[in-house]
């Protein structure tokens, strides 16, 4: 931990310590030039103190202020900015890179009450006339690479406190109700000596990977963890990774990375798309900490990849699974340093009865990685219907404390109480002193480590039984080599009964026989492995399935959608109930106004 009272004073020391060493390397896609830009300590510090001078001058202290640029190093010089301003950065998604157009950020900007927006030259224009058109006349629009404006010598140090607003980051779900989570500088500060502790990096470390910037672990694990440390962070764009998975890796190599990674798709996309020749030509053996932070971490992933890449020097050791959210800032529980991964097989039945259980002969088995320890958190399992501790081995949804959790959404104080100051009972009336905060995730715990199963608000109850949508997605992608990108959604809608729909997306060419003979085979292995009717399957092209920034199945949006009739099928099949079903909702629809982008992006 730092002696440290703000971020802010926290990075006006390391730039003035660090001063001619680079603080950033961005790596641009080969489109737009492939000469590595670089950004020292000092280069930070006076860009900073520029742009902060332009917000301090309209009075942006204590105020929102929305950003929104490609990746690069603009990002990094304007977040910084907010910093030393005093203001409360909001990270957005750059629409025109999104296809998305503004209708999410129109909501964003509304909720956060933005006094202005950073953006870089190529992208005010348009930003500008969203904003006129959008009648936000109050909001001022800054091309922050527009070297004549704002002058470094005018700007001052901001009077900040642990308890001012770092800045607002702004989940991933429903567009139309957007939810800024409130990060003050204590959590900033306790989550990065969180992260510290748990993966071991020192200034000497090298931060970095392709997320978004925009994104919790993009940008608190990747841009603001080397600032902590006084390092170095290595930067490339999502594009550039999902175009070339190969580029990641060679920049891990090239570059002495050690700390880093990206969620479970990640590691997929590396094993299948890195071929034999590129894999000589990498070195990993620097990596000491690469973080696999979605939820679940697939087994599947964690052999395959380390497997795959140990001839590039890959240790096992350095797969880092790990457990956190942009409610709890970034990073709660991850494995022990120089432990390998650990992996519990357990019984499917009784696991769909939410207990572990050793695997049984000839019975199914699930497979549950381990997210490891908490060294600054408390961590219980706990009913979410009775809000009573589960003992262990026991699945329940998993409640934190911690000086990392944030106080709330912003302007959400109902919400809050319920999910931020949450309180266990005794099981007779009687509850602690609350402060616990929901996280929606169930999980379990057992020998001191933390299994994430599931997502509470996803889990699919039929004929009585707790399923998995992810242990359905999965045996699903086992059936045909058709589902080579591994991307589907599986849910239940409700009529009379609960129906299982299973949407998969097919790589075109791929099939080697007619697709309903496909879904006619999805159908028969549902049937088989889980015992359950699976009388719904949508066969779909990539890129269908909707997935939030970090790679996760947006299950409850595909949920929506496919119940609006918003899902173009190459093939399906439907229970009649459940076509009905759509055809209703189809109906009411037509009489309704056209709706918005907003409802479905």
């Amino acid at each position: 931990m730092t002696n440290f009272r703000t971020f802010t004073e926290l990075v006006l020391a390391r730039t003035e310590a660090r001063n001619d060493a680079d603080a950033f390397v961005f790596l641009p896609d080969d489109a737009h030039g492939s000469v590595p830009q670089h950004l020292t300590f000092a280069g930070l510090d006076q860009e900073a103190r520029r742009i902060a001078s332009w917000l301090q001058e309209r009075k942006a202290a204590n105020r929102q202020v929305l950003l929104l640029y490609p990746s690069g190093l603009d990002f990094i010089k304007a977040f910084t900015a907010c910093l030393y301003a005093g203001a409360v950065a909001v990270p957005g998604t750059l629409p025109t890179e999104q296809g998305q157009h503004f209708a999410r950020i129109s909501g964003i900007l509304r909720d956060a009450e933005a006094c202005a927006v950073l953006t870089d030259s190529a992208n005010a224009p348009a930003i500008s006339a969203w904003l006129a058109a959008e009648g936000f006349t109050d909001v001022a629009c800054l091309a922050t690479d527009d070297l004549a404006q704002g002058d470094a010598a005018a700007w001052h140090a901001p009077s900040l406190t642990p308890e001012s607003l770092a800045f607002l980051q702004y989940t991933s779900g429903s567009t139309s109700d957007p939810k800024g989570v409130v990060v003050s500088h204590r959590n900033l500060l306790a989550n990065e000596a969180a992260i510290q502790r748990s993966t071991g990096s020192g200034p000497e470390s090298v931060c970095g990977g392709w997320l978004p910037f925009y994104h919790d672990m993009g940008l608190i694990g990747h841009i603001l963890h080397p600032l902590y440390l006084g390092g170095k962070g290595v930067l490339m764009a999502p594009f550039t990774f999902l175009k070339r998975p190969y580029r990641w890796l060679k920049m891990i190599g090239d570059y002495g990375l050690t700390t880093g990674g990206g969620p479970n798709f990640g590691y997929d996309l590396c094993v299948r798309r890195v071929t034999d020749a590129q894999l000589e030509t990498l070195d990993l053996s620097s990596w000491t900490a690469a973080c696999n932070g979605a939820e679940p971490v697939r087994a599947e992933t964690v052999r395959a990849f380390t497997e795959r890449f140990a001839p590039a020097g890959f240790r096992p050791e350095s797969m880092f699974p790990c457990y956190g959210m942009a409610e709890t800032t970034l990073l709660v529980t991850g494995i022990p340093q120089t432990a390998v991964a650990r992996v519990l097989d357990v019984d499917a039945d009784a696991l769909e009865r939410g207990e572990l259980a050793d695997p049984r002969a000839d019975a199914s088995t699930r497979s549950l990685v381990s997210s490891g320890i908490a060294r600054d958190f408390e961590i219980r399992v706990v009913d979410p219907e009775t809000y009573v501790e589960k003992p262990g081995g026991h699945v329940g949804e998993i409640w934190i404390k911690g000086e990392s959790v944030a106080s709330g959404y912003w302007k959400r104080p109902e919400t809050n109480k319920e999910i931020f100051d949450a309180a266990i009972s005794d099981g007779s009336g009687g509850h602690d002193d609350g402060g616990w905060l929901r996280t929606g995730d169930l999980g379990v715990l057992q020998g001191g480590e933390l299994y994430v199963t599931g997502r509470l608000k996803e889990l699919v109850i039929l004929a009585g039984r707790n399923l998995y949508p992810q242990d359905v997605e999965r045996a699903i992608q086992s059936t045909d080599k058709a589902f080579g990108t591994g991307v589907g959604a599986v849910f239940a809608v409700d009529t009379d009964r609960e129906h299982l729909v299973a949407i998969q997306e097919v790589r075109p060419g791929s099939v080697s026989t007619d697709l309903r003979t496909v879904a006619s085979g999805v159908q028969s292995f549902i049937s088989k492995e889980f015992s359950i009717p699976a009388g719904n399957v949508l066969l779909v092209r990539p890129g269908t399935v909707r997935k939030t920034t970090s790679g996760k199945i947006q299950r409850t949006l595909m949920r929506k959608l496919f119940l609006e009739g918003g899902i173009t099928a190459l093939y399906e099949v439907l229970e009649p109930a459940v076509r009905e079903l759509i055809a209703s909702a189809e109906a009411g629809d037509a009489t309704d106004a056209a709706p918005s982008l907003e409802s479905v992006v």
